[in-house]
């Protein structure tokens, strides 16, 4: 394969992905999460690339290896991990034929490929109930969780969003959120007054003990008064869920996904949801329509005379 301007860019591993990241972030204004997962997805795909075919070089990937690679490793993730990683090789192939490295796309053929969507596993209204009422409100941390967990459930915050979150995100007089989503997209959501109560007993009663005279202007606090972190969230939201005795795979994007669904259930509309959610394509919350349709189904079939 003859190339142009083979020179023109360093080829070793590290180094092109970290001028196609700095590319990522200067010219597509990507959000770091985003450009982070860029990288991993590259940097595995290298891994693999170096144990099955003994090849370190980007620039000898065909068709038929990126498709062997998807079809390996299909089964093993998420269909949403299966679908960035090939969004990371599109954005990664393109950046290189615009930089004259390569002279061609090797994913070009696989954007006639579909993956199944697969739907979210929902958290029934049962399932919250019994989850929200887990965290031991007498104490700070337990306020504070249980807090979080009503924010969520109520707006469907995506976690980065919760953990990004100013005491003024909250406007209590108006009863929404501020939100400042995906692409520094900001958008406002109505959280209600069961979320209200709880986050202002976490403001009065927890969050100045956790605090502990420091200066910060962050909502959700640890025990040692720094910032919450996405991992913090993920570790109280995991305890909830084994002490609620749910099964273990729900995770803080399930509040998301319940969020979005019960809406629909309750007959919300689809572009409505579509706002909430922060989506930029409506074909992204197309998906809990479907996970609605098979709870009405059910529920048209167990209760209608003539189902």
């Amino acid at each position: 394969m003859m190339l142009a301007n083979k020179n023109a860019l360093d080829l070793e591993v590290s180094g092109s992905v970290d001028k196609f990241s700095e590319v990522l972030w200067l010219e597509d204004g990507l959000s770091q999460n985003t450009i982070t997962s860029y990288e991993r997805d590259l940097l595995e795909f290298h891994r693999w690339l170096k144990q099955n075919y003994n090849e370190e070089n980007f620039l000898l990937v065909n068709e038929e290896i990126i498709s062997t690679y998807f079809v390996e490793t299909f089964s093993k993730v998420s269909t949403a991990t299966s679908s960035r990683r090939l969004s990371s090789f599109r954005r990664f192939f393109t950046w290189l034929i615009r930089e004259g490295v390569r002279p061609d796309d090797p994913c070009k053929k696989l954007k006639s490929l579909h993956f199944a969507k697969k739907l979210p596993n929902v958290l029934r209204e049962k399932q919250i109930e019994s989850l929200l009422s887990v965290p031991d409100t007498t104490k700070i941390l337990g306020l504070r969780n249980r807090a979080i967990l009503e924010l969520m459930y109520a707006t469907g915050l995506r976690v980065t969003e919760l953990i990004k979150m100013s005491c003024i995100s909250c406007s209590f007089m108006d009863g929404v959120v501020r939100i400042l989503g995906k692409g520094n997209k900001e958008r406002l959501v109505p959280f209600g007054e069961f979320a209200a109560y709880w986050i202002e007993q976490y403001l009065v009663k927890s969050r100045p003990l956790l605090l502990k005279n420091k200066a910060s202007d962050v909502l959700f606090l640890t025990e040692r008064g720094s910032s919450l972190t996405r991992q913090g969230v993920w570790k109280l939201f995991r305890v909830c869920v084994r002490e609620a005795g749910l099964p273990i795979d729900f995770s803080p994007h399930s509040m998301r996904h319940a969020f979005a669904t019960h809406l629909l259930n309750n007959g919300a509309d689809l572009r409505a949801v579509q706002l909430l959610l922060g989506h930029s394509d409506i074909s992204t919350t197309q998906i809990y329509t479907h996970v609605a349709g098979d709870r009405l189904k059910s529920i048209h079939a167990k209760h209608h005379p003539r189902a």
